[in-house]
């Protein structure tokens, strides 16, 4: 077994997610098996309670494991399906520690930092390593070097790669070089300084990705490695590119997969590019549409990260450029105005309240002007309200997790979920089985009977008020495998609306992009299109 691990400093939010993702698409296309692991030093248990403004989005697995977004970039950018033990965290470590504990398995020792919590991390990581047939294991610890919830994770790997050999195991650096001054000269001191921090606590790093805005000179290169004690070859250098697909590439053009290689002695077997035709796709893109993102969390972008890069997958399938305009939902509770100008809405998943009307109101706008609407999540329950309010006719319609006590709970809590108090982990999550109904959207999208997508919700359509909602022509071509909770909304005869309970864009990759998010920039175009017609026979 073959480990990286990958370490940042003096700044967070470097990429080292990106770069973790990069290096494991670049060694999948040498023919090698890889998988990764990503270590977040928080006491959260997993990332299924955190405010998507602290951390983002929340990524769900097949396993139902609520977890941290660089999961999501793992599995798109190597196209894998992994579990709940590829995220480490300190509350997991510990849990187990003091579990083991209390059953008496330490034999009386005096539990601590070292070796206890140090040989857990080991051990989860070995366990990644023994669950497949890998040949490279990436581990991304996430913080910096220096803060101190990171340190029992730095201290284990740094054993780990002891007890595994130097020619089995790569320290890999994520460092800032910032160009300062009117001849944007290239900085290499918080660098060296990181670096050094990084060796007071036993770790010499093999390799440097270090972010800048142009790429490294020779001349900062030289200096790094003087200072630092890495190869030449192993200091890589990282620069903005217009899109995450294409950073692959930029470093590989550094050298990075030949380093790799040669450090641990193995052979690759470069395959077919698969993403040639992507990349070219959404370098030069044929056509653009504009589509509307209405959230409740649209100032980070993060929030809402595997929506960004699904659309990024339609444009690399299709050619078709999109401009995500991202809309706080509270907003269109004043005015409707930034909606005027777009071809198309996606209504975003959420929890609370907080924006509600506003996502309705978006969601009636989209249906009187036949703009093309899709719905995730929380955003296919706020069409089923909208519809429900203004063409049944039912005008206090709600869901009982804004208004508990509305006359007409549209949108209800799970059976199984009455009465539950912990938050975290205990939704209706991870991979369910969906039946798609026969003569509809849904099925000329999917092209099959059944389907497994992830989920994450408490709520669900209330099956008392189904049947009046598909006699006045909202239908629901996708149900759960007992044929008892929606799944799919679409309007009957109509291809303008498209909404689905379950997360599509979680399951979106690069060379299979989201059906719903897919059939979204279509239908923008043809709308589009169609507008720019009409506006020239006038």
């Amino acid at each position: 077994m073959h480990y990286i691990a990958i370490t940042g400093g003096v700044i967070s939010g470097l990429g080292k997610g990106t770069i973790t993702s990069s290096l494991g698409y670049l060694l999948k296309s040498q023919g090698l098996r890889v998988t990764s692991i990503k270590i977040d030093p928080y006491l959260n248990y997993d990332a299924g309670t955190m405010n998507p403004y602290q951390h983002g989005e929340v990524f769900v697995l097949d396993d139902g494991s609520e977890v941290d977004l660089d999961l999501g970039n793992y599995e798109r950018f190597i196209d894998v399906r992994l579990t709940k033990d590829n995220n480490i965290t300190t509350g997991k470590v510990y849990k187990e520690v003091i579990e083991k504990e209390r059953r008496g398995e330490y034999l009386g020792s005096t539990v601590q930092i070292i070796p206890h919590v140090t040989n857990e991390i080991k051990r989860r990581i070995r366990l990644v390593a023994s669950s497949g047939d890998y040949d490279v294991i990436l581990i991304e610890i996430g913080g910096t070097v220096g803060d101190i919830e990171s340190m029992p994770f730095l201290e284990a790997v740094r054993e780990l790669g002891r007890e595994e050999g130097p020619g089995n195991f790569i320290f890999a650096h994520v460092t800032l070089v910032p160009e300062v001054g009117p001849m944007g000269e290239q900085k290499t001191k918080p660098t060296q300084h990181s670096v050094k921090a990084l060796r007071e606590i036993g770790i010499q790093p093999d390799m440097l990705f270090c972010r800048s805005k142009n790429p490294l000179t020779i001349e900062s290169k030289n200096r790094i490695s003087l200072f630092t004690d890495v190869p030449l070859g192993g200091i890589i250098s990282v620069i903005d590119v217009k899109n995450v697909y294409l950073l692959p590439e930029s470093i590989k053009k550094e050298g990075v997969v030949d380093f790799i290689l040669k450090k641990f002695s193995l052979h690759g077997n470069e395959v077919v590019d698969e993403w040639k035709t992507f990349k070219e796709n959404i370098k030069n893109p044929k056509e653009s549409v504009t589509i509307a993102l209405v959230g409740k969390y649209t100032e980070l972008h993060d929030a809402y990260i595997s929506h960004k890069e699904a659309f990024t997958h339609v444009t690399g399938n299709t050619g078709i450029d999109v401009n995500i305009k991202w809309i706080e939902s509270l907003d269109l509770e004043k005015s409707l105005d930034p909606l005027k100008d777009v071809d198309g809405i996606l209504i975003a998943p959420g929890f609370g309240q907080r924006g509600i009307e506003g996502k309705i109101l978006s969601a009636k706008y989209a249906r009187e002007n036949n703009i093309p609407l899709a719905g995730v999540c929380l955003g296919f329950q706020v069409i089923v309200i909208e519809y429900a309010r203004n063409v049944l006719g039912l005008k206090d319609a709600n869901s009982t997790e804004f208004v508990p006590d509305t006359k007409n709970p549209v949108i209800d809590i799970l059976p199984e979920q009455k009465g539950v108090t912990d938050k975290g982990g205990t939704m209706r999550l991870g991979s369910q089985k969906v039946l798609i109904r026969d003569n509809t959207l849904a099925k000329t999208l999917y092209g099959k009977s059944e389907t497994y997508e992830r989920h994450r919700h408490r709520y669900e359509v209330n099956p008392d008020y189904i049947e009046r909602l598909e006699q006045s022509g909202l239908i629901f071509s996708g149900v759960d495998s007992e044929g008892r909770r929606m799944e799919i909304a679409e309007l009957k005869g109509e291809t303008s609306l498209f909404a689905v309970q379950f997360h599509s864009e979680f399951l979106s990759r690069p060379t299979n992009p989201s059906k719903l998010h897919l059939h979204l920039v279509k239908e923008a175009l043809k709308h589009k299109d169609h507008l720019l017609q009409t506006e020239v026979t006038n």
